[in-house]
This record gives C-alpha cells, sequence and structure tokens, in this order.
C-alpha cells in the first residue's frame, strides 16, 4: 500500500479546515474466510468546479483494428515523478481495444508478481460500467480490468465484477499486453527510460454480449495509472485518473464510452442559411487566439533533461504550429497538438446553427520529403475551460471533452500557396452557441507512422499570411 507519511496533527487540520490535500488512498480487503482478493478502492479529489462529461466516441473496425485511425483522448502530465498517457480506442465485432501509451522516466516491475501487490507497480486499471456512467455504486454490470507490465515474465492481470457495491475478483477473461521503450537505459534500473504500453483487448463474449454493443450504446469509463520509480517503492507518487475526479466505486463520476461515431456518417441539414460569418484572426478586429503544445516542429530540441522541461515548453506567439503523433513511445518528444478559441459572439442573437467549418491551412510535412510519410487522421476534440495562450505547456493544457469531427489529411510539403484542410465542427459550434460559450478546439491525432507531423499556419501568422490564418465559417439561420 502506498501512502504518504503524515503527522496526526496535520491530518487533524486538514481534515478540519477541509483541506483534503493528500493523495487518493490505495487499500485491499480480503473477505474473511475466503480467498477472493477485492479490487483497491480508490477516492480521487472532488472536482472544483463540476468538471464536464468526458466522452469519447469510438469508431467501428469491420476487421483488424488500425491503431491510426483510433479515437483519441489523454491525461496526466510529463514531469520527472509524473506519468502522462496518451489512451487509443476502437473495437470491433469480437472485442473492445483499448491501448495505454505511458510517458515514464522510471520503469519498474515485478519479478515475482502477485495480486495483492499488482498496483503497487506499473500498473493500470480500465473500468467499464454497461449501464454507463450513471450509478453511486458498482454491480454486476460492472467491471475492473487490471493489467501490470512485465518483462520476460507472463503478464500479471486480472479482473473484478462489481458486488454489492464492492469490486470482487472474478474470472471474466480479457487478454493485456505490455511493452516498454528505453532512453538508453534498461528496465529496473536507476537510468532514464522514455515510457511503457498496456493494451487490453475485451471479448464482448465475456461481458454477455454475442456481439459488439449497437451503434450509439454508451458505457461509463474511467482509468487509473499506478506508478513506481525506484525498486523500494519508497519515492511516494500520486496514482493519474481519468476522469481526473473520478472515484472508482462511483460510475456516475466516469467518463463515457459511446460505439460509433456519428459525425463520421452524419448529413448537414439541407437548409437555406440566412448568412454567414467568417471569424478569423484580425478580421474586423475578431481576436482568435491559438497554442501549440509538446515538441513544436523540432521535437523539442534544445531543451535541457525532457522529462523536467518538455511538459513546461511554451510556444506562444509561433507563426506555424504542428500536429503530431507516433506508435512508437521512444519518440514522444515530436508529439505536438493544437488549441484554438474562436468568439462567438459576432453571430446574431438568437440565430441557429446550420453548419460550421474549420479551416487550417497546410503548408508543409515532418520528414522533409521522407518516402513512406504517412496520412494523418487528424481529429478535433472540444474543450471544457479557458486557458492562456503566454501560459499554455501540455501539463497545464485542458483535457479533451468530446471528439467531434476527424479529417484525412496527406502530406504535402513546401509548394505554396498553402492547403486549406476542412473539418465539419457544426454540431461543436451550435453546443457552445447554445451554452453562451466560446468555441474551445483542441486537435492531435492517433497517427503510428514516423514524420506524421503536419504543420499549419497560426493565427500569430504575419500580414501577408492574414488571409491563411485558421478560420471558422459558420452558416445561420433565424429560427
Amino acid at each position: 500500500m502506498k501512502r504518504l507519511k503524515t503527522s496526526p496533527f496535520l491530518l487533524m487540520f486538514l481534515i478540519l479546515s477541509g483541506s483534503f490535500l493528500l493523495p487518493p488512498l490505495v487499500t485491499y480487503s480480503q473477505q474473511a474466510g475466503s480467498n477472493q482478493t477485492f479490487l483497491p478502492i480508490i477516492f480521487a479529489p472532488p472536482a472544483s468546479p463540476p468538471a464536464p462529461t468526458f466522452r469519447v466516441n469510438i469508431p467501428h473496425f469491420s476487421d483488424e483494428i488500425q491503431s491510426n485511425e483510433t479515437a483519441i483522448f489523454w491525461f496526466g502530465r510529463v514531469y520527472d515523478t509524473d506519468n502522462y498517457t496518451d489512451v487509443r480506442v476502437g473495437y470491433t465485432d469480437e472485442f473492445l481495444y483499448v491501448r495505454l501509451a505511458i510517458f515514464d522516466r522510471q520503469i519498474w516491475y515485478d519479478t515475482t508478481p502477485s495480486i495483492q501487490d499488482l498496483t503497487d507497480w506499473d500498473s493500470a486499471a480500465l473500468y467499464l460500467n454497461l449501464n454507463g456512467n450513471v450509478g453511486n455504486t458498482v454491480n454486476s454490470n460492472s467491471y475492473a480490468f487490471l493489467g501490470q507490465l512485465a518483462w520476460n515474465e507472463p503478464n500479471m492481470e486480472v479482473a473484478y465484477q462489481g458486488n454489492g457495491g464492492q469490486w470482487q475478483q472474478s474470472g471474466v477473461s480479457f487478454t493485456s499486453t505490455a511493452s516498454w521503450v528505453s532512453d538508453g537505459s534498461q528496465i529496473n534500473l536507476d537510468g532514464q527510460d522514455r515510457g511503457w504500453t498496456l493494451t487490453y483487448s475485451i471479448p464482448f463474449t465475456s461481458l454477455g454480449y454475442s456481439s459488439a454493443p449497437a451503434p450509439n450504446t454508451v458505457w461509463g469509463m474511467a482509468i487509473t495509472l499506478y506508478d513506481r520509480d525506484d525498486e523500494s517503492g519508497a519515492i511516494q507518487i500520486s496514482d493519474k485518473f481519468w476522469p481526473p475526479a473520478m472515484s472508482s466505486t462511483a460510475p456516475s463520476t466516469w467518463g463515457q464510452l459511446s460505439f460509433g461515431q456519428p459525425f463520421v456518417t452524419s448529413l448537414r441539414p439541407a437548409v437555406q442559411p440566412d448568412g454567414t460569418a467568417t471569424i478569423r484572426h484580425g478580421l474586423s478586429g475578431i481576436v482568435v487566439k491559438d497554442g501549440m503544445v509538446g515538441g513544436s516542429s523540432t521535437c523539442g530540441a534544445g531543451l535541457q533533461n525532457l522529462f523536467l522541461s518538455w511538459g513546461e515548453a511554451n510556444y506562444a506567439e509561433a507563426h506555424q504550429i504542428n500536429i503530431q503523433n507516433q506508435y512508437n513511445l521512444a519518440d514522444w518528444p515530436c508529439f505536438s497538438k493544437f488549441y484554438i478559441t474562436f468568439p462567438l459572439d459576432s453571430l446574431p442573437s438568437g440565430v441557429q446553427v446550420t453548419s460550421a467549418d474549420l479551416t487550417l491551412y497546410h503548408f508543409s510535412n515532418a520528414g522533409n520529403g521522407a518516402s513512406g510519410i504517412p496520412t494523418s487522421l487528424i481529429q478535433v476534440m472540444t474543450v471544457g475551460e479557458d486557458w492562456n495562450e503566454d501560459t499554455l505547456t501540455w501539463n497545464n493544457a485542458p483535457l479533451a471533452v468530446e471528439n467531434v469531427s476527424q479529417l484525412f489529411v496527406p502530406p504535402y510539403f513546401n509548394n505554396p500557396p498553402a492547403i486549406a484542410r476542412v473539418w465539419d465542427v457544426s454540431s461543436a459550434v451550435a453546443e457552445a452557441l447554445a451554452n453562451g460559450t466560446p468555441l474551445r478546439l483542441v486537435i492531435y491525432s492517433a497517427d503510428s507512422g514516423q514524420h506524421s507531423g503536419k504543420y499549419f499556419i497560426s493565427s500569430n501568422a504575419g500580414n501577408s499570411s492574414a488571409t491563411e490564418r485558421p478560420t471558422l465559417t459558420v452558416n445561420w439561420a433565424n429560427p
């Protein structure tokens, strides 16, 4: 069991003052007279203010999972003793696929694994609730799947099922597969590594389904990431959660896993608009803020000690931005996301959105013209909170709330003029307008191949590129 050593006086002060600053406590329980071990109960800190409902719309694959086309989201941060995780999700008719790619400086696995100490080492828990993200207790439709990093050892994994509000060990069948990547070091040593991966394959038949759930079925989903950074376990490291305010025994605090991607096949209504608004930085005095986080187009070149500085890098006022990801976790210093916020106050009051497009101008690609550079499925997700361009970093950037659009973008190299790439963001604009908020988006990919980075012009570009700055075009109609 991992927990901080805290004096009783400090603990009493925190309780009386309402300042619950301790990391989540992890405890095991065992039923009297039984050899069944129960899942640790995780008490995550409460959200303040209330967190949005995080939702992941996942794609269906008719044959094999194409990792570069899976839905992607993330949580955590990159730092000395903190871990960050990219999560890819998809499904076939037979199974659910969930892949965690974890940035981790120190990788430690248990050479004599047991269920009782599974979460004391590098490991993760995936939670599913077949009734959705509802209910304050777990029941027979609630499942938890724990997998642990292993090397030259059988993977240690165990499933749990809800029983009367508790997690009880279960024989539900699933598979977890782990791997790791180093930065010249070896596993279970003090040298610096790059990270590790854990991939879950969960057959639908194990959950009582004969095939995949029907499109638009919504399950509850949550993830807990456990970390160990030394042999003895003396270094105290807080667990990481998605959603950040999740409690393992309260599915109502989890996110939503929705089968299918309705935005891929949806058709715009045949409505004649009454007007069109073009929103672009500098046009009629409009201010559009955007920011890049991650490795930029240089893979973080010049940063000292990537685990201390990469996640804190800020690129305010950058004229060009990069969107990049890769299946090979060793190259995470090249990963890059793009955040952008469009004000909607230029739209007339009370109008209805009939369609809306996001246009980014693509001028080049990573790889310097190398062969085999992939086409990227670039995904657009909504963001539920504001951010500051001057302080925006990978570590403090808001999480994605929901994936709402995507577009295949082929490579393109320095052939002016830049090419317009257009995403349908109608639903996101309509929701933001209804809520009275700006349109806040983050753009990322689940790419797999090397040199996947796509370079676009930012809102900070000079006047010579003013018409190629990111543009939101909204068609609207009077009710």
